[in-house]
């Protein structure tokens, strides 16, 4: 009798940078809105945005430190923590936004690929190791997990290395308050084969994108300042549609998830959700049960660190894992068995979700 394969996680890593960039550092800023300069005392500013977003503080890489070097910290401690020898890995699939960018040049290097570059700092000899990258916004961790599940799934590989790394501080408009969000980080995961027999591992997953109507919420644009001359281009949002956005549509596709694992709600155990937005969280777990006639969420279902971390794009949840599985977020443990829901969304506009019985 033939055993299906499991896509299961054996082995997690992350690295959060030192460098601690507190409310107080945007102080002196200058922020302006369409052009215009914001009249309002900063510190106002400052904790309105706190308030909104839970957001306390964020990390900063160092000056000398690029996107792939702190991406292969967290590949690194990964494979540690897995206990694999680094030359079985068959994939290492690198999941950002925008490549590597050396301190205050706002230009984007992807050539080559993040991924070729870990390969090369871990010393991987093995040419059948297959190293690229996923461009696909902030759910791009979630996305690179779906597909190295079907690479093992269909027999093509038996250990997957997936990153979500960035440096989201290279990028941002220092005159823009939403540029309070951001931060830097990365986060590493191995998902290797397994063929107990087991009902586990990756159960279901679910994408979706909303290009058409949402595409232009997250884009590249100019800077804030009218007067603004150096033609750089930084990450903006539409804070106010994306956050309509994803609590009316993230729910769904997390419910769409769940549904094609042939459980309910009530199932779950822990969601990792994209660390975003602390309200915004909030309310799509709130919308989700609403989904499954529910009026509460039980208590220490969901992990946050946006209030200490911000929001690293594609590391948040890759990091986040790493520091529940080593018991590093009081209230919050995974045991053999407990059902999690893995759930993003970001700029494209995507969104993906998977569930995974640990």
């Amino acid at each position: 009798m033939s055993t299906s394969i499991n896509t299961i996680i054996t082995g997690t890593g992350s690295y959060i940078p030192d460098n601690i960039i507190s409310g107080n550092e945007f102080l002196n800023s200058t922020f302006f809105e369409n052009g215009s300069l914001l009249e309002k005392d900063n510190a106002e500013i400052i904790h309105k945005f706190s308030e909104i977003t839970e957001i306390v503080e964020r990390r900063y890489a160092c000056p000398n430190q690029l996107s792939n070097q702190i991406g292969a910290i967290a590949a690194e401690r990964a494979i540690e923590n897995a206990g694999i020898d680094k030359e079985t890995l068959d994939y290492i699939i690198f999941c950002h936004n925008f490549g590597d960018i050396p301190l205050n040049s706002n230009r984007i290097d992807v050539l080559p690929a993040l991924a070729s570059k870990v390969k090369q700092q871990l010393g991987i000899v093995n040419p059948d190791c297959v190293a690229y990258d996923i461009i696909f916004g902030c759910p791009g961790w979630v996305q690179g997990a779906i597909q190295a599940n079907y690479y093992i799934k269909s027999g093509d590989a038996k250990r997957v290395l997936v990153i979500g790394a960035e440096t989201l501080s290279r990028i941002i408009d220092p005159h823009d308050r939403d540029s309070m969000i951001f931060s830097d980080g990365a986060g590493a995961v191995i998902f290797e084969a397994d063929e107990s027999g087991e009902k586990k591992g990756m159960l279901a997953h679910k994408t979706e994108t909303h290009a058409v109507n949402y595409g232009n919420l997250l884009v590249m644009g100019k800077g804030s300042h009218p007067e603004e001359t150096s033609g750089n281009y930084y990450l903006k949002m539409n804070g106010r549609k994306l956050y309509e956005f994803a609590v009316v549509q993230v729910p769904q596709v997390i419910k769409k998830a769940i549904d094609k694992a042939g459980l309910t709600v009530e199932d779950v155990n822990i969601v990792f959700v994209h660390q975003a937005n602390g309200k915004m969280d909030t309310a799509i777990m709130k919308r989700l049960f609403k989904l499954y006639g529910k009026d509460t969420i039980p208590e220490n279902l969901v992990p946050m660190t946006i209030s200490w971390l911000g929001n690293s794009s594609v590391a948040t949840i890759p990091t986040l894992l790493d520091l529940v599985l080593k018991g590093e977020v009081e209230g919050y443990r995974v045991k053999p068995g407990d059902v999690a829901v893995f759930a993003s969304v970001g700029a494209g506009m995507h969104i993906n979700a998977f569930v995974h019985r640990f």
